[in-house]
């Protein structure tokens, strides 16, 4: 029984749909930013009616203005890591939750496979399904950018590396899904946890810009890869990078524990 093609073959639907779903939208919203470039001056004067705090909850900044197209972009891409966030939580939820779920527990856990075969290829599959998604985000977000630049000579080696704080992104929302899954005896709706999480973390990172809090920064990875900053400072935050890397291995290890020892519920 090969799990992780078992996986991959379920997941498949949903991978066509997030893939076109996010690419799709990022081309959309940019497409916009050409004919409100053709009038800068009056989108930077209408902007500047709302007050600094609204700006911030948003993620705009000063130093990287909404009529230029990299701020427009950190604007659109930050919209984008809500979707993100939520397919990552999605399968992380779901992933060592439907078989209590839908009672097929005795089924798998008679098979001659270790837990560990189990979490290790479930892990694999979401992360193959994340990683497809992924690409097609780099292809919607680069392509669009080039689609509708204009006359402009743009650089992207700052864009390249947002885009690849992605994969980060991802791990840290599906590790945290995975803890929560094997930390709570049901999971009653994998849709309503995640899209908690993906909103919730989200309204922790407006609030965060809001009050310019640091220590609200730490709760949220949305703060983790800043969209704004990155594209303007074209590098990671290392200390940042370090906590998302911490969640990420404290998460999957306290998963793997966690789910060894589970007591799972079936029939």
């Amino acid at each position: 029984m090969n799990i992780y093609l078992f996986e991959l073959k379920m997941l498949r639907k949903s991978i066509i749909i997030w893939s076109l779903a996010i690419s799709l939208s990022i081309v959309m919203y940019l497409a916009f930013y050409p004919a409100m470039a053709a009038d800068t001056a009056a989108f930077d004067a209408l902007l500047a009616d709302y007050p600094e705090e609204f700006l911030a909850f948003m993620g705009m900044r000063a130093d990287l203005p909404m009529s230029s197209l990299f701020g427009y972009f950190a604007l659109t891409f930050g919209m984008m890591q809500i979707p993100i966030a939520i397919q990552a939580a999605n399968y992380g939820f779901h992933m060592l939750s439907v078989e209590e779920r839908e009672m097929t527990a005795d089924f798998l856990l008679s098979k001659p496979i270790s837990r560990t075969k189990i979490i290790i290829s479930k892990f694999s599959a979401s992360m193959t399904s994340l990683t497809i998604v992924n690409i097609s985000v780099w292809i919607g977000s680069i392509t669009a950018l080039l689609m509708f630049k204009g006359d402009a000579v743009i650089d992207l080696s700052n864009v390249f590396i947002l885009l690849s704080t992605i994969v980060l992104f991802q791990l840290c929302f599906i590790s945290i899904g995975m803890l929560i899954s094997v930390s709570v005896r049901k999971i009653p709706s994998v849709l309503t946890f995640s899209m908690a999480m993906g909103f919730g973390l989200y309204i922790v990172y407006g609030f965060k810009s809001l009050f310019s809090s640091n220590l609200l920064a730490f709760f949220t990875p949305y703060a983790y890869f800043d969209p704004a900053d990155i594209l303007v400072n074209g590098k990671y935050n290392l200390v940042y990078t370090l906590v998302a890397i911490f969640v990420i291995v404290g998460s999957l290890s306290l998963s793997y524990v966690l789910y060894n020892k589970r007591n799972i519920h079936s029939l």
